[in-house]
């Protein structure tokens, strides 16, 4: 089925939310490897599959998560549809076997990467799809999953940057989404920007596929 069909005739094209990215990319790359994997997912560390298993890291900006996640023995795809942030995130990461995508929301074709994943990331992706994109997107996650499978992901609350395209997305809605699609919320929490950002904070959530059907109940 093509993505147009199974999005109710809506062709969603290229990736909106990539906007402003490539042009500040080089100060971004920076940014990003600030902040560790193990300092920003601190929270969940414990819900991370401990045995090695496949994992999708969605919007995987320089791959900070995808290469630790690599570091702990998992097969990784990572996935990122800005050019500029792939080859750095190819550059500073370059030892640690992750397998690069230039792919992204809602579609997320995955054409030279088929199969099931144990656990996908999406870390300051969802606020980028509108609210029938992340209907779409949902979907397509949970479809991906195996059952007990995982989908940690991180929802950005406050102001739009300029030349940014983010929309506000309530915990709430996701939560009831992942639902919708056979995914039950396992952890729920809140913390600052790590950035220092005072008018940014964030809700950490993990979603888990609670069986092999993902179609809506």
């Amino acid at each position: 089925m093509s993505d147009q069909l199974a999005s109710g005739g809506r062709d969603f094209g290229a990736a909106r939310g990539t906007v402003g990215y490539a042009e500040t990319a080089d100060a971004l790359a920076v940014q990003y490897e600030e902040v560790t994997f193990d300092e920003l997912h601190r929270d969940v560390l414990h819900l991370v599959p401990a045995e090695p298993g496949r994992i999708l890291d969605v919007g995987a900006g320089t791959g900070r998560d995808a290469a630790a996640l690599a570091a702990r023995g998992h097969s990784v795809v990572a996935v990122e549809p800005t050019a500029e942030l792939r080859a750095h995130g190819r550059r500073i990461h370059a030892d640690s076997g992750i397998a690069w995508a230039d792919d992204a929301l809602p579609h997320l074709t995955l054409n030279r990467h088929p199969g099931s994943f144990d656990a996908v990331f999406t870390t300051a992706v969802w606020m980028h799809l509108d609210a029938e994109e992340r209907r779409y997107a949902m979907a397509r996650i949970a479809a991906l999953l195996v059952p007990g499978g995982r989908f940690f992901l991180n929802l950005r609350h406050g102001p739009v940057p300029d030349g940014r395209h983010m929309f506000a997305v309530s915990a709430a809605e996701t939560v009831e989404l992942g639902n919708t699609y056979g995914l039950h919320t396992v952890h729920r929490g809140e913390r600052p920007d790590l950035h220092g950002r005072d008018s940014v904070r964030w809700t950490s959530l993990v979603l888990r596929m609670n069986a092999a059907d993902t179609s809506p109940h």
